[in-house]
């Protein structure tokens, strides 16, 4: 028997329909937009397909010919109002209706796509949206088709950090420890808990619900906290698909293995985390759109005295944003065949499969979003950052929105679990892996290409670099193939390997020197586990994107720009790792170092003039991107300034004024000193 392969989620292109893409407005972009190498609508088709580039034109214009949905970039308003308009936004969405249940059976993707729109409008939004529509729904239909008690022992079990939970919810799924009369813990369930009464919001008797205040960002959406004495729901309210209890409180389940049990249930808690993975694309995505469009219109200096030039042609900016482009692509591709690896999954629960490969498959997926939530929050962060500050002082107005994204992106790095501490889910995994191949006990494949090495593969970079060096045309021609992509993919294959035993050993050693199981695994993070779930995910994401480019239902006409993009992505990624790669032998000398400085600045050099184009692939309408200097004509400063006047008071006095003007402090006068 083998595990259900997680594979890529194939892109099928319908009819060409390039009528039902809408022009961009012509400005001083074009400049840009000229150079292509290719037609950023096939890409957008070949990306998304027409319905969902239909269904995302629907959303984005009902969204902006509704007044309530009207805005000011940059507008500064007080939490109390932020939430109202969330909360009368959120209930405009379910008159809407954008996705029916049908919709969602026919094309799950369509979910995740809504939610990628209401996020780039505003994450308080749809968090708020999808917390009442798609966690509390999903998790009814995934764990159900009883009386308990819940309570919580002290205030420091309090459920906290639960979105609508601050002001507005009125139900809850809670997750608790199970225990039957008989005194046993069958482990983590889950169940709908009332908190408070809907007509009036108060709390339930037995409940204490409260709000946890103001954020550091997504202020429309109010977080709050739970504390449960004693409070008492029917029996029915256990969601009960992976366990039961009996009316005479008998605990039974569909599996019988708890470890299978374990591994549904993993599964099954997956999808927050693989959520926020492409939650965080998004942020990234609009920050490069911004910063892309700024640095091709933004003018400085320039090789002539007369003649200033776009800091795009700058090589440093080149540098600084478009591995982060190139990391979008890359990204993208994969967080939407992860989710498809999750809609599989979520059909075996539906099917109540309760094979040994289903339970496997749980845990695989619990494995890697574990990794893949890590890697795409702290890009984004990163990424958002560099675009912040690669925009100069402009970049610095809130109006523009970098600050908005950077501060709204930031909790992905830490709820649904903090990075660091969900990367030794991923590094137990792999670890249990190997250890289980090694004594024979695993009877399943792993799902995962990226684990089936059954030898090291120690490539021999040395003579590939031999090889590429006595190419005459060595950037021009070779970097334009899938060569240079190649080598990165072999680097990580021999880095996982590598890292797998090298981490293994380390336990090893901790544990010969006397320490317990809990003791080893924590001194094997730093330089050993850690390193191991990075190199995992950032390997799979790049096999992923190189397995898209070879597909032969990718375009050929996308081939060579996505080809530089892969490659870059892999080059970029793999100088994280560099200090490895030379200590265990991977490398040696300079030339490898060389070879990937000029590899990754000459593939820059090459995506420059394909920047703005890409960016036009991936980039809302600019009532969505909502950041003057980030609009699509590339008007920059017109735009700038019309925003800027625009403003409450811009021209006016503060209204202190009289108090400034009257009874100042003797600091010095020049009369005096005269």
């Amino acid at each position: 028997m083998s595990a259900p392969a997680i594979t890529d989620a194939k892109y099928v292109l319908g009819e060409k329909m390039d009528e039902g893409i809408p022009d961009i407005p012509s400005g001083p972009l074009d400049i840009y937009r000229k150079k292509a190498s290719f037609s950023w609508k096939q890409m957008l088709q070949f990306l998304e397909g027409d319905e969902i580039i239909a269904f995302k034109q629907h959303v984005f214009r009902t969204l902006e010919s509704d007044p309530l949905f009207a805005r000011q970039p940059g507008e500064d308003i007080p939490v109390e109002q932020k939430r109202e308009l969330a909360f009368r936004r959120c209930k405009q969405l379910f008159k809407y209706d954008f996705v029916t249940r049908d919709d969602v059976m026919q094309n799950p993707w369509k979910m995740t796509i809504l939610n990628d729109c209401l996020g780039m409008y505003d994450w308080s939004l749809g968090a708020k949206y999808f917390l009442n529509k798609g966690v509390t729904t999903d998790s009814l239909l995934m764990l159900c088709l009883s009386e308990f008690v819940i309570s919580s022992p002290d205030f420091e079990a309090a459920k906290f950090w639960v979105g609508n939970l601050g002001k507005t919810a009125t139900h809850s799924v809670v997750f608790a420890q199970l225990y039957t009369p008989d005194g046993q813990c069958h482990g983590l369930h889950s169940f709908i808990v009332q908190v408070r009464d809907p007509k009036t919001l108060l709390a339930m008797p037995g409940v204490m619900v409260g709000d946890m205040g103001k954020k550091l960002g997504q202020n429309g959406l109010d977080n709050g906290f739970a504390i449960f004495h004693n409070v008492r729901i029917p029996r029915e309210n256990l969601l009960n698909k992976t366990g039961d209890v009996t009316p005479d409180g008998r605990y039974v389940s569909p599996f019988k293995d708890p470890n299978k049990r374990f591994g549904a249930s993993l599964g099954a808690l997956s999808g927050g985390r693989v959520g926020i993975t492409r939650m965080a694309l998004v942020n990234l995505k609009l920050a490069v759109t911004v910063a892309v469009r700024f640095s091709a219109t933004r003018r400085q200096f320039g090789p002539k005295e007369d003649e200033e030039i776009p800091v795009l042609e700058y090589q440093l900016q080149q540098w600084r944003l478009l591995p982060f482009l190139a990391a979008v692509y890359a990204l993208e591709h994969f967080t939407r065949s992860f989710c498809m690896n999750f809609v599989e999954f979520q059909i075996g629960l539906l099917m109540k499969d309760k094979s040994d490969r289903q339970a496997e498959l749980g845990r695989e997926i619990h494995a890697m979003s574990c990794a893949s939530k890590p890697l795409g929050s702290w890009t984004a962060q990163r990424g958002i950052q560099e675009c912040r500050e690669a925009c100069g002082g402009h970049g610095y107005l809130a109006m523009n929105r970098l600050g908005e994204l950077r501060d709204d992106n930031d909790p992905n790095c830490t709820y649904e679990g903090d990075n660091n501490v969900l990367l030794q889910q991923t590094s137990n995994y792999l670890l249990s892996w190997m250890q289980h191949k090694q004594q024979g006990l695993y009877t399943l494949e792993t799902n995962l290409p990226t684990l089936n090495f059954h030898t090291l593969l120690y490539y021999s970079f040395q003579t590939l670099i031999q090889f590429l060096a006595s190419s005459v045309h060595l950037f021009n021609v070779i970097i334009s193939s899938d060569v240079v992509s190649s080598v990165p993919l072999a680097a990580y294959k021999w880095l996982v390997c590598f890292l797998l035993g090298e981490s293994q050993r380390k336990l090893f050693h901790e544990k010969s020197s006397g320490l317990g199981d809990f003791e080893a695994r924590n001194n094997s993070q730093v330089y050993y586990c850690r390193s191991l779930a990075i190199a995992y995910i950032e390997h799979t994401v790049l096999q992923r994107f190189h397995d898209l480019i070879q597909d032969e239902q990718t375009p050929a006409a996308l081939r060579s720009v996505l080809g530089r993009l892969c490659a870059l992505y892999g080059l970029w990624t793999l100088t994280n790792h560099m200090a490895i790669l030379y200590q265990g032998g991977y490398f040696s000398g300079r030339q490898p170092v060389d070879f990937i400085h000029t590899a990754i600045l000459t593939l820059c050099g090459q995506l420059k003039d394909d920047a703005v184009a890409l960016v036009d692939v991936i980039a809302p309408p600019d009532f969505i991107l909502n950041s003057p200097i980030g609009k699509a004509d590339g008007e920059l400063y017109k735009n700038l300034w019309s925003t800027v006047m625009q403003g409450k008071n811009v021209l006016e006095r503060p209204s202190w004024w009289a108090e400034f003007c009257s009874d100042k402090p003797a600091v010095g006068s020049l009369r005096a000193k005269l």
